[in-house]
C-alpha cells in the first residue's frame, strides 16, 4: 500500500531546521519538501523538493507569484496532509490546502515566545489545526502546545 503524500514547508532559517527537525515524523509519509532556496534540496537526501519566491504580507502582490507556484505543485503532489513551520509564503499552500480539503498544520516558531506571529494568527483563521511551541503563547492565544522543536 502506498504511503500517504505529505507536503512539509518553510522558509529559510529557523523556519528550514525546526522543519528539518521534524523529519522523522514524517516517516509514515511520502513527503516532498517546499522552500525558498534550492540549495536546501542538498539536505533531503534527494526527497522531492520545490522552490517558491518570498512574499510579504505588506505587499499582497508578492503572492500571486506563490499561488500560482504553490498550486502547480499541490496539484503534482497531491499531499493528503501539508505541515509548515512558517513563514508568510508559506500561508498560500494553507490557504490552497484548506480550500481542497486537505488536512494542514501550522507550527508557530520558536522564536516567538510571548506571542504568536502575525503569520500564525493568519493561519489560525485557515489552517485544521496551529500551535505554538510554547505553552503560555498557546493559551493566551488560544491554541495548542505540542512542545518544542528545538
Amino acid at each position: 500500500m502506498a504511503k500517504p503524500r505529505l507536503l512539509a514547508l518553510a522558509s529559510g532559517g529557523g523556519h528550514w531546521i525546526q522543519l528539518l527537525r521534524l523529519r522523522p515524523a514524517f516517516e509514515d509519509f511520502d513527503t516532498a519538501y517546499v522552500s525558498m532556496f534550492e540549495s536546501y534540496a542538498d539536505m533531503l537526501d534527494g526527497a522531492r523538493f520545490y522552490t517558491v519566491p518570498d512574499a510579504s504580507r505588506f505587499d499582497l502582490k508578492s503572492f500571486v507569484p506563490v499561488f500560482l507556484k504553490a498550486i502547480r505543485i499541490l496539484a503534482r503532489e497531491r499531499p493528503r496532509v501539508i505541515v509548515t513551520t512558517g513563514s508568510a509564503p508559506m500561508l498560500a499552500f494553507i490557504l490552497l490546502g484548506r480550500l481542497t480539503f486537505r488536512r494542514t498544520l501550522w507550527i508557530d516558531s520558536i522564536a516567538n515566545s510571548e506571542r504568536m506571529s502575525s503569520s500564525g494568527r493568519l493561519a489560525r483563521r485557515l489552517a485544521h489545526k496551529v500551535i505554538s511551541q510554547w505553552p503560555d503563547v498557546a493559551e493566551r492565544e488560544g491554541v495548542e502546545s505540542w512542545g518544542r522543536v528545538i
